[in-house]
């Protein structure tokens, strides 16, 4: 009878017990850990020197004085440096012919090198891979990007797979959030992305002066990140995932026109940037923000901004103007990882967020030496910090990322674990940063200022000064 009773009133006991160990055993499964990343760094002879630079400049037959003396200002302004990359193709000088295999194989010579090298590096086979996540946003093709990983790697059949292009430059966080919801539902995956962006067939030949920008500021690059919910992989994880928002603005005229591919009146097709840009992503951003900091940022300094907002908008007939209040986003976030989409860019953020030259040299120092890499400029940035030895276990790193749509997307990272590999700044880290970020463009094509645009010829035999 004793037993009975105990099996009776014990069973829901032990049923609850059991209960609250599957929920507890569920949640430890859903975590999104980065296990490793790779950034690609081109071979030299894809580096832009700033006298090919002007060779490729010269090549483009549209272009008169008053777009030389445009890209001049807009070049020496960029933040830029002189050892970005390029495609192939423009050192072969058929940026006005690319062909479909100039993409392709700027895409597979990433691909082979940074994806080749994250998996022997944790000893990962490609046959362990459950999910694969690409994402190029100006290159398609028929198999997609993502079949021919498969392909060339011989991964599983069962391999789950995305291919997202369109996505721009915050392609990497709509990435992770892809891979964080598989991670929700099922356990002991291991995640491949692969975020880049191909610029073989997409470099601008026209005169339009918010097209020609882009030839400018975009430079070839890439990352492949590990990712995994493995419990038994935490101890090697590097980051763990804490939160992710996304907002997009695409259902605005404006923001949705500020940034975005198309042809120029002579049919020339290329990326327009408006000068609508700057304001489109500040709304963006304010609007990401508004959402995440009540997820990352400590009680006492959501109540000190509730509080200064209230004061302020309290005395507003009595006051003239005075300082906007900000939050202070460094109470719960040590280190800003910002996309490096330009300098007027990274200005803004720094502005909007109150944030020190400390905490913008990561991007700045990324966009001087690999310049504007689309989506993958993220990854470039973060290991700035871990070749600069900033990154501490416990810290907490957040990205946010601005791209056409036009979207700001952000995420917050916990290290897990005190970092500091070189990786790809290995070969420059300690030369960075430099005294000046200066580029050598209008010491050598300031002459151009001078030229008379109604006079000016270019001369046939025009030597481009040495580097």
């Amino acid at each position: 009878m004793d037993l009975i009773s105990i099996l009776f009133y014990g069973l829901p006991f032990f049923y609850l017990l059991f209960l609250i160990w599957k929920i507890i055993d569920r949640k430890r499964h859903q975590n999104c850990y980065i296990l490793d990343y790779e950034c690609h760094k081109p071979t030299d002879d894809r580096m832009l020197s700033t006298k090919f630079s002007g060779e490729v400049i010269r090549r483009n037959k549209h272009l008169g004085i008053n777009e030389y003396q445009f890209l001049l200002k807009a070049i020496v302004s960029s933040g830029i440096g002189e050892q970005t990359y390029a495609p192939r193709m423009i050192f072969y000088g058929r940026e006005a012919c690319p062909t479909y295999e100039d993409g392709i194989l700027e895409m597979e010579e990433f691909f082979h090198d940074s994806i080749d090298k994250v998996l022997k590096r944790n000893g990962i086979s490609p046959s362990e891979i459950d999910v694969l996540v690409v994402n190029i946003s100006m290159l398609t093709c028929m198999p997609s990007l993502a079949a021919r990983i498969i392909n060339y790697y011989k991964m599983r059949e069962d391999i789950k797979v995305y291919n997202i292009t369109g996505m721009g430059c915050s392609a990497s966080v709509i990435s992770i959030n892809i891979v964080e919801s598989i991670f929700k539902n099922e356990k002991n995956k291991v995640a491949l992305m692969v975020t880049s962006e191909s610029l073989s067939p997409n470099w601008y030949t026209g005169n339009n002066r918010s097209m020609i920008l882009a030839n400018c500021l975009f430079r070839s690059g890439g990352s492949a990140i590990l990712l995994t919910n493995k419990v038994a992989l935490k101890n090697k994880a590097m980051f763990k995932l804490k939160c992710l928002v996304r907002t997009h603005h695409g259902a605005k005229d404006e923001a949705y026109d500020s940034c975005i591919q198309k042809e120029d009146d002579q049919g020339h097709i290329g990326f327009h940037l408006d000068k609508t840009l700057p304001k489109a992503a500040t709304k963006a951003l304010v609007d990401n923000l508004k959402t995440i900091a009540p997820l990352i940022l400590p009680v006492r300094e959501l109540l000190r901004f509730a509080i200064v907002s209230l004061v302020r908008k309290m005395n507003w007939g009595s006051t003239k103007g005075g300082a906007r209040p900000v939050v202070n986003f460094k109470t719960g976030v040590d280190h800003i990882c910002l996309h490096t989409g330009g300098k007027a860019v990274i200005d803004g953020v720094g502005t909007n967020l109150n944030l020190s030259e400390y905490d913008l040299e990561p991007a700045r120092m990324t966009l001087h030496r690999f310049g504007n890499t689309s989506a993958s400029s993220l990854w470039y940035v973060l290991g700035y910090m871990e070749a600069k030895k900033r990154l501490k276990k416990g810290d907490k790193v957040l990205m946010i990322s601005f791209g056409a749509g036009f979207k700001c997307n952000s995420c917050l990272w916990e290290v897990l674990r005190d970092l500091g590999n070189e990786n790809v700044w290995k070969d420059c880290i300690d030369n960075y940063p430099p005294k000046t970020l200066a580029n050598p463009f209008l010491e050598k094509f300031g002459w151009l200022h001078d030229e008379d645009p109604n006079t000016f010829v270019v001369p046939d035999d025009y030597v481009i000064p040495d580097d």
